[in-house]
């Protein structure tokens, strides 16, 4: 049983399943994906997406605005309350900050503005808090900024995910000490990811997920090609070699984590049945 603990369900290649999302589900039930969590960037795209994993129940989802998406509706904390209620929602995110990607070509980190990203990842810590539910978080190249937001919002009081890990131990374990986990994408495979491999083999057993991050980043030996939540399995098998332990192990306790940190049933490897499938033909 593995669960894939980041994958944007509605933006993977459906071609080499018949451009059908329900033989892709049949695919993934077979492959011992029991649970995945499809992940928002923008409230655009959400009612599509919530739409075509609903009536899946091993497929929740999170509801947020990435902090790289400029274009599409800002979200305010009521808002994202409110679409916090469905049932589906067991997540607010993905949010965060990136200032990679924002920094424009001859422009210096220094120069940008970033309270516009700031403001909207300390919105959605605030609605993560009204609602009771778990942060999705991603960083890039502003680790400082992310930590010192965390604990200034008080989001130790729900905690959640760093997700698609790239940092080092001192992040980890400062992240952990807000009552994060920390999850492992296909990057953990990449030769040159040293320190995220370091941090994957003395990270505590109760403390990490894995995930896919589908469709970006497969993991080897699928790098390069688009990346699907049946891939999770080489993620856990690399883990496995690394802490020197069974792929069943990573696949168990990180199950373990996810339900512990959503609040869910451990339950066996979800079937699809019929019904479902017809209704997303």
């Amino acid at each position: 049983m593995f669960i894939d603990s980041h994958c944007h369900l509605d933006r993977v290649d459906l071609k080499p399943y018949n451009h059908s999302f329900a033989e892709f589900m049949r695919e993934a039930s077979a492959q011992q994906i029991s649970q995945m969590l499809c992940i928002a960037i923008d409230l655009e795209a959400y009612p599509k997406m919530l739409a075509l994993v609903e009536p899946y129940p091993q497929i929740a989802v999170s509801v947020g605005v990435h902090p790289n998406e400029h274009d599409g509706k800002e979200p305010d904390v009521a808002e994202l309350v409110a679409l916090a209620a469905h049932p589906k929602v067991i997540a607010i995110g993905e949010t965060g900050l990136d200032y990679f990607r924002t920094v424009q070509p001859g422009q210096e980190v220094q120069e940008v503005d970033w309270v516009w990203q700031q403001q909207r990842f300390r919105n959605h810590i605030k609605a993560a808090k009204l609602t009771h539910k778990p942060l999705i978080i991603h960083t890039r190249e502003a680790r400082a900024d992310t930590l010192r937001i965390l604990q200034e919002e008080g989001a130790e009081h729900v905690g959640g995910i760093i997700h698609c890990f790239t940092e080092d131990w001192e992040f980890a374990e400062a992240a952990m000490a807000l009552n994060f986990y920390i999850s492992f994408s296909g990057i953990v495979t990449f030769n040159n990811a040293t320190a995220i491999k370091d941090v994957a083999k003395r990270i505590p057993a109760d403390r990490f997920l894995i995930e896919t991050d589908s469709p970006y980043l497969a993991p080897v030996p699928k790098r390069g090609k688009p990346n699907y939540p049946m891939y999770v399995r080489y993620v856990a098998e690399y883990i496995a070699q690394l802490r020197n332990t069974s792929v069943d192990a990573i696949a168990a306790c990180t199950a373990e984590n996810y339900c512990r940190l959503f609040n869910l049933p451990l339950t066996p490897p979800a079937v699809v049945t019929q019904a479902s499938v017809e209704l997303c033909e």
